[in-house]
């Protein structure tokens, strides 16, 4: 197979020449397949489940570290006690393709010229085609402060970003009896932007039925400039935060918190201050980016993320890999349901490639929010590469809707564990277009 050669910085020599220090010199491959998907998260098991079923045993090795598989999106209710976390986790072997070989490790490098990849562990595994889904990274050491203050058990400050600090989310929103309480948004980009509002929507519910919300102040300080990126659903959720009573303070980063203050320490972006604020309750989310050894893989771009076209999720460089959901430069929000139509997507372009064809399927951006405003409320959130909404309801889903929580709370997780994982749901592009009488979208 033939590759395109790519152009080599001179610092992306250098960081070549410091990987092949600490490397052995590539040898004949451990193993070899036509398919390799490194990365068992949703992206990553959305493809292989369909080339496992496609291809056979024997075809395709799925290189994944992970114990536990967990459905992310439902953290956000776990943090507020709608659902229990082992209601979020399944063990990978259970979600695993079962005709694909399970390598129960980590990739550490690519060597795309050589069709191989090395493991943690040594392994020098081979493909012919290679998928790339290894999510990205949560930075929580990259607030002073931040991880300290998650260790103890009396600092108040929680995350919903992982499975190890979401159940202190709902402790302290249960025994909080009131004083201020600060939500906040890291820079771009993060997976699921809008879960930071959601556990804050959610607390404000929970706290307003338990008689404490008029003795607390609640405050997001987001390092964004908007609410929410999509302008329609901005103008919604500027309504809900008034109705609500929440103070929503633009271009606030946050880089240190002082646990035993009870303060956190935010930039003012674009002017040269700081912002000191006390607080009683303080939910975290951390900056984010991707995985520590990308940087400088030759399948990554100068940020770190794997380097694709945003049209066809193909590599850029080379032809035979693909990349697929937060690890990629996808120029789109990170979230499942962006997985799930980038799988669709993906799936039709790669077995186009093996059959020798030219990939000719075509991504729009689709991604969803099911932005959760309280207990048995949500707006669903869908739109494009533009910014511009891609609904698949005929009715408006900038309206907060019941149907639309029970939707997120319920049907959701069906989807995911046994349509996504399984490669047998592609995104709602075929429903969106029957519930719109076959209209273009």
């Amino acid at each position: 197979m033939a590759f395109v050669k790519r152009t080599v910085s001179p610092i992306s020599r250098l960081l070549a020449c410091a990987r092949a220090l600490h490397s052995t010199p590539p040898r004949s491959a451990d193993k070899s397949y036509q398919f390799v998907v490194c990365g068992g998260g949703a992206g990553g098991l959305a493809v292989g489940a369909s080339i496992a079923r496609k291809f056979g045993p024997g075809k395709l090795a799925v290189i994944e570290p992970s114990e536990f598989h967990y459905y992310q999106p439902m953290w956000t209710l776990v943090g507020a006690g709608a659902k229990t976390l082992e209601q979020s986790r399944r063990p990978t072997a259970k979600v695993m393709p079962p005709q694909a070989d399970w390598l129960k490790t980590a990739v550490t490098e690519f060597h795309p010229e050589k069709n191989t990849v090395v493991t943690a562990d040594g392994q020098r595994v081979s493909y012919d085609y290679l998928i790339v889904g290894l999510g990205l990274q949560v930075n929580f050491n990259q607030i002073k402060g931040l991880p300290e203050a998650l260790e103890r058990p009396d600092s108040c400050v929680v995350s919903n970003y992982s499975p190890k600090t979401v159940t202190k989310t709902w402790d302290n929103l249960k025994s909080f009896k009131g004083g201020n309480a600060i939500f906040t948004f890291p820079p771009m980009p993060i997976k699921c932007p809008g879960a930071p509002q959601k556990i804050m929507y959610l607390a404000d519910d929970y706290w307003r039925k338990n008689g404490v919300r008029d003795q607390t102040k609640i405050t997001f300080n987001t390092s964004l400039g908007v609410i929410f990126a999509v302008k329609k659903y901005a103008e919604r959720l500027l309504q809900v935060v008034a109705k609500k009573g929440i103070e929503v303070n633009y271009k606030r980063k946050m880089i240190e918190v002082l646990p035993d203050k009870k303060e956190a320490v935010f930039e003012v972006l674009e002017e040269d201050r700081t912002e000191t604020y006390p607080y009683d309750f303080l939910h975290a989310t951390p900056p984010m980016g991707p995985l520590d050894f990308m940087q400088g893989q030759p399948i990554a771009d100068q940020a770190g993320w794997v380097d694709i076209d945003k049209l066809t999720l193909q590599h850029k460089q080379f032809p035979n890999i693909f990349g697929i959901g937060d690890c990629t430069n996808m120029p789109t929000s990170r979230t499942a349901a962006a997985c799930a139509a980038e799988s669709a997507i993906l799936k039709k372009n790669l077995f186009a490639v093996v059959k020798g064809e030219d990939p000719k399927a075509n991504y729009d951006g689709y991604t969803s929010c099911p932005l959760i405003t309280g207990y048995g409320k949500t707006i669903l959130a869908e739109f494009d590469f533009d910014a511009l909404p891609l609904e698949t309801f005929p009715f408006d889903q900038g309206k907060e809707r019941v149907s639309m929580y029970y939707l997120k709370k319920d049907i959701m997780p069906e989807l995911y564990w046994n349509g996504l994982l399984k490669g047998l749901w592609g995104g709602p592009a075929t429903l969106r277009k029957t519930l719109h009488l076959g209209a273009s979208s």
